[in-house]
């Protein structure tokens, strides 16, 4: 098996710390800094310029991580979609303006979904059409742009139907993320499949990964090997992956990106 090159998501004033390990491999990063209402309004050119100076230098993938706090992508308000569609296309914006490629957005589907997913007529259907009226727009933004939606799991049960509404699009312009601690909470809170599944489903329309370690019973974003992740059994499916998806630690203490570096790296799956 081939060790697999990872970098980090960090926010323009945590990149110094880490800049040797990032820079000189040309590693991905995942900018963080565009997630939040003032950061797409009042803060926004000085974000903009904040991330420019701290990626100076960087030749590696970029993405961004797009915002998503009150902002469900299947919202039933018709009148707040426009709104949700608008701060979107802010963050793809902004994506562009830095080099980013890629934008990653919460799935909106939970266990709530699949458990009743047959109980009313229509119910599925209805659903996709909403995610269709908000996101449709920034679909085609993204295209327009040459860049890349990667849908994250969150509270996904079953892989296959976040990879349905992704096909329902039949564009390349979207595609798969896959968060490692969301998949394995999955299995133990929904009784989802383990996370070597989430990415096999994926296949070669995986185009993200966020690399975190959880114990199963909430979000942790620990370093890997920190939890209970089978991580050789994840990266011997990633390495079967032909579309070279973006693999970035997202840890929630930033100094513990060295660790989980190391952890993977003695395991011979990463470089």
């Amino acid at each position: 098996m081939t060790p697999l090159k990872i970098g980090a998501c960090l926010k323009a004033a945590e990149i110094a710390d880490h800049r040797d390990w990032l820079f000189d491999a040309d590693r991905d990063i995942e900018i963080q800094d565009f997630m939040s209402h003032t950061a797409l309004t009042t803060e926004y050119e000085d974000r903009i310029a904040a991330v420019k100076a701290a990626l100076d230098g960087h030749t590696g993938r970029v993405g961004i991580h797009g915002p998503f706090e009150g902002l469900d992508i299947d919202n039933k308000d018709p009148e707040l979609q426009p709104l949700i569609t608008a701060r979107l296309l802010k963050a793809l914006e902004a994506a562009d303006r830095i080099g980013a490629r890629q934008m990653v957005l919460h799935s909106p589907y939970t266990l709530w979904f699949q458990n009743n997913v047959f109980s009313w007529k229509g119910y599925a259907e209805a659903k996709l059409d909403r995610i269709h009226a908000t996101l449709r727009p920034v679909v085609k933004a993204a295209e327009a742009a040459g860049q890349t939606l990667v849908i994250e799991n969150i509270q996904d049960v079953r892989p296959e139907t976040r990879r349905a509404m992704l096909d329902s699009f039949g564009s390349k312009a979207i595609a798969l993320s896959i968060d490692t601690g969301h998949a394995q909470l999955a299995r133990r809170m929904s009784g989802a499949p383990p996370v070597e599944d989430f990415v096999r489903d994926a296949g070669d329309q995986l185009a993200h990964v966020h690399l975190q370690d959880v114990d199963g019973h909430a979000d942790r974003h620990w370093a890997p090997g920190e939890g209970e992740i089978e991580w050789i059994a994840v990266f011997r499916a990633l390495a079967e992956c032909q579309s070279a998806p973006h693999l970035v630690l997202e840890l929630r203490n930033k100094d513990h990106i060295p660790i989980g570096y190391r952890y993977l790296s003695e395991l011979g799956l990463v470089v």
